[in-house]
């Protein structure tokens, strides 16, 4: 199913919102809207990042209900 304009910028309004949370890399969410549900998918490194992203989401005009299946995985240190 293929998004519509609607959803396509409530999408990028929520993928920005996250940004300004700090909820970017090493977390690897994807936002997916199709007709006002918001579904996270991904990870995240802390169980507070998952929490902040549905609420973000959630609180988004135009998000109707959110679907937080993001999955709390330590980031992998670098040696």
């Amino acid at each position: 199913m293929s998004q519509s304009s609607a959803d396509i910028k409530l999408t990028q309004s929520v993928i920005n919102k996250l940004a300004m949370r700090g909820i970017r890399t090493p977390c690897k969410v994807t936002v997916t809207v199709t007709k006002g549900l918001a579904t996270l998918t991904g990870t995240v490194t802390q169980p507070h990042q998952k929490i902040a992203a549905g609420s973000v989401a959630s609180s988004t005009s135009g998000v109707k209900r959110v679907i937080n299946s993001l999955i709390v995985k330590a980031a992998e240190r670098r040696t």
